[in-house]
């Protein structure tokens, strides 16, 4: 018995394909979806979407989101959904530099600032590492 698995964002459908198995980042952490799993939905952290077919794994990052599991079929909501060979190396690596120079400043702009901005640094951060890991991985 197989799944189906549909990544999904606003812009597009970035997998719909019969799988043997999916791997999704939740925020509690990685949760493994097999055939006949029981109906659930659950949010995801920004991470690795892994699914297996034919004995082979493919990846693709994903921005945090949802997902949700019914009637043989795993459906992922994400606003970003990325292949490894759709990683753009050289703008993650930006990005990263980036988030670094907001966080090195974040003291001098405390007094001035929320910490919203600290936070998404951080966040910023954390994805462009997770895009340059993936994209070194190909």
């Amino acid at each position: 018995m197989e799944l189906t698995l549909r990544v999904i964002t606003p812009e597009r459908i970035v997998v719909d394909t019969t799988v043997d198995s999916v791997r999704v980042p939740g925020l509690d952490g990685g949760m493994g979806i097999f055939p006949r799993h029981a109906p659930m939905a659950t949010a995801l952290d920004a991470g690795f979407v892994r699914y297996r077919s034919g004995g082979q794994e493919r990846v693709l990052f994903t921005d945090g989101g949802f997902a949700e599991v019914r009637g043989g079929t795993v459906r992922v909501l994400t606003s970003v959904g990325e292949q490894s060979e759709e990683i753009d190396f050289e703008r993650a690596r930006k990005a990263e530099e980036r988030a670094r120079e907001r966080l090195a400043h974040r003291g001098e702009t405390l007094a001035r600032e929320s910490g919203v901005d600290f936070l998404r640094a951080e966040a910023a951060l954390r994805r462009s590492l997770l895009r340059q890991q993936l994209g070194t991985d190909r």
